[in-house]
């Protein structure tokens, strides 16, 4: 008998995957819209964060996975965090990391919980791999000009 992973493992279906400027669009044009950032607080730190403040808004920032390994609580700080913003159920959920991979999980397991309309940035912040196998050049929130920092 398999034994059951210690987290729930997202199965099944989500709203779909967008591009990063879709995302923002979306965000800048709806204000039930959320952006929950997946990647980890190092990525956070060294490479930059989305800065939505131009149009009023801050992520919710929370990793999918900790230097332990995948974030076990997930699933139940992600419920707190929407339930602490009031974000219904049929609001649009954007979830964002580095390439597409955490976020789209991300984005299943909130389908889960029930939210309706939860999106994939499917380019992530930093895009794909390029020839040289590095990020930044070819696609991503940083490389399609939206707005981001880096403290």
């Amino acid at each position: 008998m398999a034994s059951k992973p210690p987290f729930n493992m997202p199965t099944g279906e989500y709203a779909g995957d967008v591009s990063c400027q879709e995302a923002w669009d979306a965000l800048a044009n709806d204000e039930t819209a959320v952006l929950v950032d997946v990647r980890t607080q190092v990525e956070w730190q060294l490479i930059g964060k989305p800065d939505l403040s131009s149009i009023g808004r801050e992520p919710i920032y929370l990793q999918w996975v900790t230097m332990q390994g995948v974030n076990k609580n997930f699933v139940e700080e992600l419920k707190a965090a929407l339930d602490e913003r009031g974000v219904a159920v049929d609001a649009p959920v954007y979830f964002l990391c580095q390439s597409g991979g955490r976020s789209k999980m991300s984005a299943m397991q909130c389908t889960q919980l029930g939210y309706e309309r939860c999106y994939n940035v499917a380019e992530g912040f930093e895009g794909e791999l390029d020839d040289q196998q590095h990020r930044n050049s070819i696609s991503g929130w940083k490389v399609a000009g939206l707005p981001w920092t880096q403290s």
